[in-house]
């Protein structure tokens, strides 16, 4: 089969990678890519926001198959044209991928179905927002979302009013996201330990594809501003089988039924962020693609064929599929340009991407070739290593030791993913 996968991130890199290892493959492309994949992939000179664009390309090269990698295409509907077009394609269609495009959506979506989530309120008008601050708060913290998609950055766990006062002034005054912080989400703040679920969904019947549990805050100690992700650790540790189950019944579940049943059948990969709290698994978040970094986690443990899977989901045959991982554990460890989330250099040179390790995977996120064919690091999170072992303690241990034979001027990481 020809695939073309849309993205260019490290979640991008780990489902090339996956893709490439199916028999079934024939051509992989990949649309922008990054070098990490040039191995694996063909990088072709498509912007995913030109829908007609991709449609012309997927028709010219005769796809097959077109995965939809982040979730920005997806909230914009090019599904929804591929499918148009008679093109195969894995990922839900804008509808569908409201889930994450909006978090108001989402929440009156749990609330319509019982799905089991913290309390919450929308607001527009900034006035009304701190007026629901102070009278559902008090002195005490709550969590601010910007509605819309603002890259893993549009949340502010808020310890106090104050602070969340800040945020509401920050996302609806001062436009710090733009259209997607046009409209706010405010939640009760909820205690536990947090855990990623994943499914494949086909519409109607959904299959497991892994938890992990990953770290946003951009410094040890999980302190510091949110990011998109500084690294996880796959399975959860947390999630056990009896809430791992529970999850399932509860969320996964009625999401895939709620949605069919509102006509908005879902396809694709589907993210289910948990707390872990002492009543049970509740709703932290949505998100409509595979996570990121946990595709660099999950994906790495995955034994079965994933493209002949993405394949019966986009035909809506899952419903005798399973998929299969090893019993081995994986620790990511994201290296990013020092300053992430906020302002950072680019263009600095990386050493030490040679070196070859069979339990350790260098994923590429933010990287590029400069003018002498040099790789450097040209985003925020620009590396992702993942590594394999019995456990966390031994996975991690490989994953920082491969971690401290990269380097270039300004690299950063949390010394204490898995700790």
């Amino acid at each position: 089969m020809n695939v073309l996968v849309i993205g260019g991130g490290g979640r991008e890199h780990a489902l090339v990678d996956a893709i490439d290892r199916s028999p079934l493959l024939a051509r992989l492309m990949v649309a922008p890519g990054n070098p990490g994949m040039e191995d694996m992939a063909e990088r072709v000179d498509l912007n995913p926001a030109d829908h007609d664009g991709v449609v012309a390309f997927a028709r010219d090269h005769d796809i097959d198959l077109v995965v939809i990698g982040p979730e920005a295409p997806l909230v914009a509907g090019l599904a929804d044209d591929l499918i148009s077009a008679g093109i195969r394609v894995f990922g839900p269609n804008a509808s569908a991928a409201r889930l994450e495009g909006s978090k108001a959506f989402a929440r009156d979506f749990c609330d319509r179905h019982g799905i089991p989530q913290p309390g919450f309120a929308r607001f527009d008008d900034h006035t009304a927002a701190i007026s629901h601050i102070n009278a559902s708060y008090g002195g005490t913290g709550c969590v601010v979302k910007a509605d819309g998609l603002a890259a893993g950055k549009g949340v502010v766990v808020a310890d106090t009013s104050d602070q969340a006062i800040e945020a509401v002034t920050m996302m609806l005054d001062g436009g710090a996201f733009g259209a997607a912080g046009a409209s706010v989400v405010i939640e009760d703040r909820i205690t536990g330990t947090e855990a990623s679920l994943f499914a494949m969904v086909d519409g109607t019947s959904a299959i497991f594809m892994g938890s992990a549990q990953d770290y946003k805050r951009a410094h040890d100690g999980d302190k510091g501003p949110n990011t998109g992700g500084m690294g996880a650790v796959s399975p959860a540790p947390a999630l056990n089988d009896a809430l791992l189950q529970q999850a399932w019944d509860e969320v996964v579940l009625p999401v895939v039924a709620g949605m069919k049943q509102e006509g908005n059948p879902y396809q694709g990969f589907l993210y289910c962020g948990l707390m872990l709290t002492e009543s049970g698994p509740q709703v932290i978040e949505f998100n409509c693609r595979f996570g990121d970094p946990e595709a660099e986690t999950i994906l790495p443990r995955l034994k079965s064929d994933l493209l002949s899977a993405m394949i019966m989901a986009s035909d809506g045959g899952l419903d005798h599929t399973s998929m299969r991982f090893v019993d081995h554990h994986a620790v990511t460890v994201i290296m990013v340009n020092g300053g992430y989330p906020g302002d950072y250099r680019k263009g600095a040179v990386i050493t030490g991407l040679d070196e070859k390790s069979g339990d350790t995977i260098v994923f590429h996120a933010g990287t590029a070739r400069d003018d002498d064919g040099a790789i450097i690091a040209n985003g925020g999170r620009v590396l992702a290593i993942t590594a394999l072992g019995q456990n966390n303690d031994e996975a991690r241990q490989r994953a920082y030791d491969r971690v401290s034979r990269i380097s270039w001027d300004g690299a950063f990481y949390r010394r204490d993913i898995a700790g």
